[in-house]
């Protein structure tokens, strides 16, 4: 039995057990020998050695007896090789076609994991005003130096860039601080280990592997919300790991005392450092990902050319979630590629006409109504009748400014919709307010507020 002919065998375990079981549990395993009927192997942890003894000892001596018949028990021996310290735990999708990482704590024990995603890096994090405060925030952390926030604490909406900063904080830190022991996970893997642990009667080396780290980073916290014993421990582990001044990065869709069914002493533990929300994005800011994106896609298809008004279309139609954005754009350079065309807003509307559909906006004139009427304080049918006073005009220009821009009517449509008005009232009424948020920073300033409220 040779170690090549382990690496045979652990394929054939993969279509038994299954891509991540595989993953997680056999692809760590190393052989070293086959002395006197018994096969030893080497693993990162106890942990992993108990667990695959107890789950998949059966398979893996059956496959091991199809090569040599005289093998009949298994043994695990904890590795002694060093390994990089910063990672992330096990995701429910593996991407294909990277190396395997793993952290390692002072006392020898490891935990397997999965890499970080080497797209998100701070070199390729686009920077607005949506995101600004938290990019900030997540750079210093990133720093490797004492920071006086702990924990920080990242929340937004999906496709905000939460994980984004929190992944180019671990790479910066690896790059940084290589001294430091850095542990990436998301709570749900969290829990999983802590049940496990449990179940194996291993909470020791649950609490030693956790407890030694020099930074903790936990993604999707609201996972725990509900989950007591897992609130328990994560509460132990955070107030130990701050009493050391170790530092703790967490991120959730939504900000601590929002987070339903979580503890009042966990919530109030997360709240005492630096809470930061991730707004949704701004028109601007999409615009600068498109533009950066591109960039990227030219390395691929350096012979194609993209018209005028494109990217500009799409930061206007796909609004709620920079993934589906920048899944759309690969999607069209592609397309384009295949089919030999230019990338013009035809071939756009052609190639991503579900995606468009999908992200067509919900929102109705009549809720930008309520919306601006509630801003500027005044009666909805005071704004929407005939009354032509400057305190109603001007917040009637500005909803049928953001009816345009926010919805799929047509200029006809919103004129109907403000007490019968003509289209060409509501086109003088979108040029005015195109003019005024160039020159009056308080109308600009109305209107992000405005749009982010809409499309929150």
């Amino acid at each position: 039995m040779t170690k090549e002919k382990w690496g045979q065998l652990r394929q054939r375990l993969l279509k038994t057990v299954g891509q991540n079981n595989y993953k997680t549990w056999i692809e760590p395993l190393e052989f070293q020998a086959a002395n006197d009927g018994i096969a030893t192997f080497e693993v990162p942890t106890n942990f992993m050695g108990n667990y695959v003894s107890q789950n998949f000892a059966d398979l893996i001596l059956h496959e091991l007896k199809s090569e040599n018949p005289e093998i009949c028990r298994l043994n695990f021996a904890v590795s002694a090789k060093g390994s990089p310290r910063v990672a992330t735990a096990p995701q429910a999708a593996n991407t294909p076609g990277q190396p395997d990482a793993r952290t390692r704590t002072g006392n020898g024990n490891a935990m397997n994991t999965a890499p970080l995603d080497k797209r998100f890096t701070f070199d390729n994090f686009v920077v607005g005003k949506p995101n600004e405060l938290a990019h900030a925030a997540a750079r210093r952390v990133a720093e490797g130096g004492p920071v006086t926030f702990n924990p920080l604490f990242l929340y937004g909406g999906v496709g905000l860039g939460k994980t984004h900063l929190m992944h180019a904080i671990a790479h910066e830190l690896q790059e940084r601080r290589p001294d430091l022991n850095v542990l990436y996970l998301s709570a749900e893997q969290f829990m999983y280990r802590f049940v496990q642990a449990l179940r194996d009667r291993k909470m020791m080396d649950f609490k030693e592997i956790f407890r030694s780290v020099d930074v903790l980073m936990v993604d999707d916290v609201q996972f725990i919300a509900g989950k007591d014993s897992t609130q328990e421990e994560f509460f132990h582990t955070f107030n130990a790991l701050v009493d050391q001044n170790k530092q703790i990065i967490i991120s959730a869709d939504r900000a601590p005392g929002e987070i339903k069914d979580l503890e009042d002493r966990v919530k109030s533990r997360l709240q005492c450092g630096l809470v930061v929300d991730l707004h949704p994005t701004d028109y601007e800011l999409r615009l600068g990902i498109l533009q950066s994106k591109v960039e990227v896609q030219r390395a691929n298809y350096p012979d194609l050319q993209v018209e005028d008004g494109v990217l500009e279309f799409l930061a206007h139609r796909i609004s709620t979630n920079v993934r589906v954005l920048e899944g759309a754009l690969t999607r069209l350079f592609a397309f384009a590629s295949l089919v030999g065309r230019e990338i013009n807003l035809e071939l756009t509307q052609d190639c991503l006409s579900d995606v468009l559909r999908a992200s067509e906006r919900k929102i109705t004139v009549e809720e930008i109504q309520r919306k601006v009427s509630d801003h500027y304080n005044i009666r909805l049918s005071d704004m929407i009748g005939p009354k032509r006073l400057r305190s109603y005009a001007r917040p009637r220009q500005v909803a049928m400014y953001l009816s345009k821009h926010m919805t799929s009517r047509s200029l006809p449509e919103i004129g109907r919709r403000f007490g019968g008005r003509d289209h060409t009232t509501v086109m003088h009424g979108v040029r005015r307010i195109e003019e005024l948020k160039q020159q009056d920073g308080q109308i600009a300033e109305d209107l992000e507020l405005l749009r982010r409220a809409l499309e929150a």
